[in-house]
């Protein structure tokens, strides 16, 4: 076997247990959180080096994409703009939440898709080349996105300048990704080989710092968590789970065939959680990286659970053949 394919098939093992690490990860911090706290340090290199491999999965067609299918991009996008950030304000409210807390999910409401959605349209049969633009949208729009949402919002509470978070995006996205996706370029062109083994390596290397980012958020907040654990986690499962239901209903609505539409669902449910992490950490408090850090768990679980349910009705309904035989 080559190293090549040795390399794919760890990438492989280690982005399908992905939730397996954050949990164990996460419990060893709830009990002994010292040596995780200082991970927090060094939350916005990790999530800049996630950006770049997020970077070195893209190629030129991706971005031709968003202008091929301009319409279904746009209201996948249009959907997750505005449907996430108004629902994390209304949680926000209604479930009473401590200030800091409510910052965190704000922040996940308005960040963009991650490579979390793409990989589950994937798995639950939907339109990957639709789940890459959007997310490369709402990705690029993000540094305009993110703080013009925690702003609007949360206004007077916040004490950063939208110039502040605009920088901040910036430095910890669009650099690193516009440099991944450079490097890719350069790759494909001059070192294919090196190319397909970057983008085995790079996943494993974004589920370790995803990991680390979780458990330095978990190990820095086990007194919050023990305290209003209840009121955090059913925020993040009632804004999470309404997102992908808003975004397979908006799809269907729209007139979006099925696989499309599972798309939506993904794309406006699933966040860039890590960048609302970085964002918490290095410009407001740790208390308001709680809910991005508990939404990483948590999508990876829901996640796979609805591509699963996609794949077992796929799987369940009668195929065409069937049909003409009962007939």
């Amino acid at each position: 076997m080559s190293v090549t394919d040795t390399l794919s098939r760890v990438s492989r093992f280690v982005s399908k247990y992905f939730v397996v690490w954050v949990v164990l990860a996460s419990g060893a911090a709830l009990a002994n959180p010292a040596p995780f706290v200082p991970v927090l340090n060094y939350v916005t290199p990790l999530l800049g080096l996630i950006m770049l491999g997020m970077g070195l999965t893209l190629q030129p067609a991706d971005f031709g994409r968003l202008v091929d299918r301009p319409v279904d991009v746009g209201i996948g996008a249009v959907t997750q703009w505005i449907v996430m950030p108004l629902v994390a304000y209304g949680l926000y409210l209604a479930l009473d939440l401590p200030e800091a807390v409510g910052l965190g999910l704000v922040l996940v409401g308005a960040a963009p898709g991650g490579t979390a959605s793409n990989v589950m349209t994937y798995l639950g049969r939907g339109d990957v080349a639709l789940s890459v633009a959007i997310t490369t949208l709402t990705t690029l729009a993000a540094p305009v996105v993110m703080p013009a949402w925690t702003l609007f919002v949360l206004g007077e509470g916040v004490d950063v300048t939208f110039a502040e978070m605009f920088v901040s995006i910036v430095q910890i996205v669009i650099v690193p990704v516009v440099l991944g996706f450079a490097v890719r370029y350069l790759l494909d062109r001059r070192a294919p080989r090196a190319a397909a083994v970057g983008v085995d390596v790079f996943p494993v290397v974004s589920v370790a710092a995803i990991v680390a980012i979780v458990a330095g958020v978990v190990g820095a907040n086990v007194e919050n968590i023990l305290t209003a654990g209840a009121l955090v986690i059913l925020a993040v499962v009632v804004h999470n789970g309404i997102g992908l239901g808003a975004g397979f209903a908006v799809g269907r609505a729209a007139g979006m065939s099925d696989d499309r539409a599972r798309t939506c669902a993904f794309e406006v449910g699933l966040q860039n959680s890590g960048l609302a992490v970085a964002l918490a950490t290095s410009l407001f408090s740790p208390a308001a990286a709680l809910i991005p850090a508990l939404f990483s768990v948590w999508h990876n679980v829901s996640g796979p659970a609805l591509a699963s349910y996609f794949t077992w009705r796929d799987d369940a309904a009668p195929s065409a053949d069937d049909a003409v035989a009962a007939d």
